[in-house]
C-alpha cells in the first residue's frame, strides 16, 4: 500500500474522541484493509490491518463492554 492511495483514503473520527485531540482516525483502504493513524499526525505512520485483523480487534472491543 502506498502513501498515495493511503492519503487519498476517507478517514473518519469517532465522535466520541475527546476535546484535547487524543483520538485515532480510521479508513477503508484498498482489498478491505483498514487502516489506523494518528488524528494529530496525519501525514505519520499508518497501521494497516486485514479485514480478519481488524474484525478480532473490533470483536475484542465489544466483548470487553468499550464503546466505540
Amino acid at each position: 500500500m502506498n502513501k498515495k492511495h493511503i492519503g487519498a483514503a476517507e478517514w473518519k473520527k469517532s465522535s466520541l474522541s475527546s476535546v484535547n485531540g487524543n483520538c485515532v482516525e480510521v479508513a477503508v483502504l484498498d482489498g478491505g484493509r483498514t487502516g489506523v493513524r494518528d488524528s494529530k499526525e496525519r501525514s505519520g505512520p499508518v497501521l494497516v490491518f486485514t479485514r480478519e485483523e481488524w474484525g478480532i480487534f473490533i470483536g475484542a472491543i465489544k466483548k470487553d463492554g468499550l464503546r466505540l
